[in-house]
């Protein structure tokens, strides 16, 4: 029985925390593939890594590839992802200015709209060769009180050819879609971004949590000693971060 009401006590913890909520228009909801949990996204780049090089790295570890380090690997699992509604094509001349995008007549809502370019201030530099564009977003995203989302290109997603701009939105206010600026990376390019290609991570952040002061000095003898240590843990023994240094998300 105690076993029961810990289980019970688990269960109503679990329905009262603090969780993010996506709304769509009724009408479209069959035909968007839904928010998921950023780790559903992992790039082919990644997951066809072997996790050993197959040779000695120079402290006399086992070589090992990015799919062994843990904070990449944290960084895919952080917060959702919004895929794309359908898929759109993209035509890029060589100057990378000239775009064309088309996508299915059939799709539930246009994908794609563009910026004007001075909203960046191009063409002076770094957007010499930038056309702004923006993913529509059909998601409405609710947060409790006191939590603000910010929004990311889909971390250490280096195959995607578009860069999304990062934005902070305190969407625990904010009654309405956000939208997601972009600018197109891969000239010249006639690209097919798939249904369900990721176009933003987003990572729900509470306000009051966030740190506010800052402390900039030279270490004391003792911090020095404190990180000679963890760094000869780090480089002499393996998987030391996994046991000593991560926290279980």
């Amino acid at each position: 029985m105690a076993d029961d009401g810990a289980k019970a006590g688990k269960a109503t913890q679990a329905a009262d925390a603090p969780r993010i909520t996506f709304l769509c228009d009724p009408a479209v909801e069959d035909r968007l593939p839904p928010p998921q949990p950023a780790n559903r996204f992992l790039p082919d780049w990644f997951t066809s890594l072997d996790r050993e090089m197959g040779m000695p790295d120079p402290h006399g570890l086992p070589g090992l590839t990015v799919k062994a380090c843990m904070p990449v690997t944290d960084a895919f699992s952080l917060g959702w992802i919004i895929p794309l509604a359908c898929d759109v094509r993209f035509m890029v001349d060589e100057s990378g200015t000239g775009i064309q995008a088309g996508w299915p007549p059939d799709a539930p809502f246009q994908p794609i709209e563009q910026h004007h370019p001075g909203q960046i201030g191009a063409p002076a530099a770094p957007f010499e060769r930038t056309v702004p564009l923006k993913w529509i977003n059909p998601w409405r995203i609710k947060v409790p009180e006191g939590y603000s989302v910010l929004f990311l290109h889909p971390l250490n997603h280096f195959e995607l050819p578009f860069r999304c701009f990062s934005g902070l939105v305190d969407c625990d206010r904010f009654d309405t879609t956000v939208n997601f600026p972009f600018a197109w990376t891969e000239a010249p390019a006639d690209v097919t971004l798939a249904r369900g290609t990721p176009i933003i991570q987003l990572v729900p952040v509470r306000r009051q949590a966030l740190l506010q002061g800052c402390e900039v000095r030279a270490s004391t003898d003792r911090e020095l000693a404190e990180q000679k240590a963890a760094a000869e843990k780090k480089y002499g023994f393996a998987s030391t971060y996994r046991r000593e240094w991560r926290v279980k998300k």
